[in-house]
């Protein structure tokens, strides 16, 4: 008779599979609560004790690490010196193993959880098990997964055993199981001690879905998640539309990460190619919207939409009228809904805005690397200002500048915005110099650019920037400082009398 080697936490299915195997002709050996589950099933199993010789001790912290297990596990069926050391020992062969672990994850996540309790989440003889019997795969189907539970009895019954292509496969399983447990337990223990770059990181992410394509259709791409998302897409409800793309996905993390810094206002972002073609804050989130679209009701077609209040009757009418991608936002009304999913295409995400991101790094790839670095989290403060003007911006234009800060910091560099009135009124994104950026904002804002003030994401190195912008009538100007040029911009500014800010710190987004 064959033996399967049954130990889970996550008792899904366990039962069913348990029975499943009795009838195929399995002893079942079985652990702690996973035996009296099965018992209480009324399905007979052998207690790992039994196998072992040896009592469960240390509050069950030692009950499978035994060679009478491992053995069984390890035993290569095909080399003779093998057989023949564990008929010699007494050692009964483990023909499937179905092992999951303590749950770690969800132990780390609990309110108020002591360390004492994730310690002794962390499973031993579970990863050990799994292991070793995947180590073996060539004999031995080891499950560490209740969605695979049919397929192995599917084969089971049809074939007697199951097929070495299924058993690799499940090895594979087991070593990504327990590769991500692993890391689990790695980035746990490594942000308690405070070290942040570590000399190597292994990072973790659980599969969301397969998505159409890529960037472009002969791209293959799926959606991953973090280990605890909390503002982020992979946490946000879709209530209506087709599935999200690769490009959809990218421009709604960029989408929220405006939305992010727009806190302690209503707000409305719109973006397109991951760079803010609208953004706009006022004292009702319909003001917003109207202030965000009205900055550039061209480029937003086809665009992403992110709100952080509920989206109303009022403002479903005026977004149904235009060709929108995505509309993000904490709550539809029902007749905001009714609306809007009159139109069959459209995604309408839920997102609670009130999360806070919870990744303090960004993860960039590079070919065979990966670069990381503090997420960009700085705010800027009145009083971090220093002007060296000799005019000083007034308390609106102060507000304004405070506003386009927070914007262009999300605009790909090199970046130009400028803003009036709580609205973008012109984004000049990714140019390779800095001039041209504000060209490209000053001719997408027109007369409105009278009267605005500007925001540079680095230094000017040459004055050319402050005279396109003084010929526009920008009358205040925002920008990091420290070039060694930095006067002449200076000079410009007094000339035409223009108040400007240093922050101090600049904002590159690549």
């Amino acid at each position: 008779m064959k033996r399967a080697l049954i130990s889970v936490s996550d008792k899904t299915g366990l039962t069913d599979f348990a029975a499943g195997l009795v009838k195929a002709g399995y002893e079942i050996i079985s652990t702690g609560g996973t035996r009296k589950a099965l018992e209480n099933a009324g399905i007979s199993t052998i207690s790992i004790s039994d196998v072992t010789g040896f009592p469960e001790i240390m509050d069950g912290r030692v009950k499978t690490l035994h060679p009478n297990v491992h053995g069984a596990l390890l035993c290569v069926r095909d080399n003779p010196d093998h057989v023949r050391q564990i008929e010699e020992l007494g050692i009964q062969n483990i023909d499937l193993v179905c092992v999951n672990l303590y749950p770690f994850k969800e132990t780390v996540q609990k309110p108020g959880v002591s360390h004492e309790e994730i310690i002794e989440n962390i499973d031993i003889g579970g990863p050990s098990m799994l292991r070793s019997g995947s180590k073996n795969y060539r004999y031995i189907p080891v499950i560490c997964d209740p969605a695979d539970y049919d397929k192995v009895l599917e084969e089971i019954n049809t074939l007697g055993e199951t097929t070495l292509e299924t058993r690799e496969r499940l090895a594979a399983k087991v070593f990504r199981h327990t590769a991500r447990y692993d890391t689990m337990i790695a980035d746990y223990l490594t942000k308690k001690t405070g070290e942040q770059f570590p000399e190597s990181m292994t990072i973790t992410f659980d599969k969301v879905q397969d998505l159409r394509y890529g960037e472009n259709p002969h791209q293959h791409a799926a959606f991953y998640k973090g280990m605890n998302p909390q503002y982020s897409l992979a946490n946000a409800k879709q209530l209506h539309g087709k599935e999200l793309s690769y490009n959809n996905i990218q421009d709604g993390n960029a989408a929220i990460e405006v939305l992010k810094d727009c806190q302690g206002h209503k707000a409305a972002v719109g973006l397109k190619h991951m760079n803010p073609c609208g953004v706009g804050i006022g004292e009702t989130i319909n003001e917003a919207w109207d202030k965000a679209y009205d900055s550039d009701p061209v480029s937003i077609f086809g665009g992403i939409v992110a709100l952080n209040d509920e989206v109303d009757e009022e403002l479903a009418e005026k977004l149904s009228k235009i060709f929108l991608e995505i509309i993000i936002a904490p709550k539809f009304s029902d007749a905001a809904l009714e609306i809007l999913t009159r139109k069959k295409n459209i995604r309408l995400l839920e997102l609670d805005t009130t999360l806070e991101p919870n990744n303090t790094l960004k993860y960039t790839n590079v070919n065979d690397g990966l670069l990381v670095q503090d997420m960009d989290t700085h705010h800027v403060k009145v009083e971090d200002l220093t002007c060296p003007t000799d005019r000083k911006p007034t308390d609106e234009e102060l507000e304004q500048l405070l506003f386009g800060w927070n914007i262009v910091k999300h605009v790909k560099s090199n970046a130009i915005v400028l803003v009036k009135d709580n609205q973008t009124i012109g984004v000049g994104a990714g140019q390779m110099n800095r001039v041209g950026a504000a060209k490209i904002a000053i001719e997408q804002a027109g007369e409105k650019a009278k009267g605005s003030v500007m925001a540079s994401d680095a230094f000017f190195p040459m004055p050319d920037t402050v005279e396109e912008a003084a010929k526009a009538g920008v009358t205040a100007i925002i920008q990091p400082g420290g070039s060694i040029k930095d006067q002449l911009s200076i000079d410009e500014c007094n000339k035409n009398g223009i108040a400007m800010v240093f922050t101090g710190v600049r904002h590159f987004k690549h």
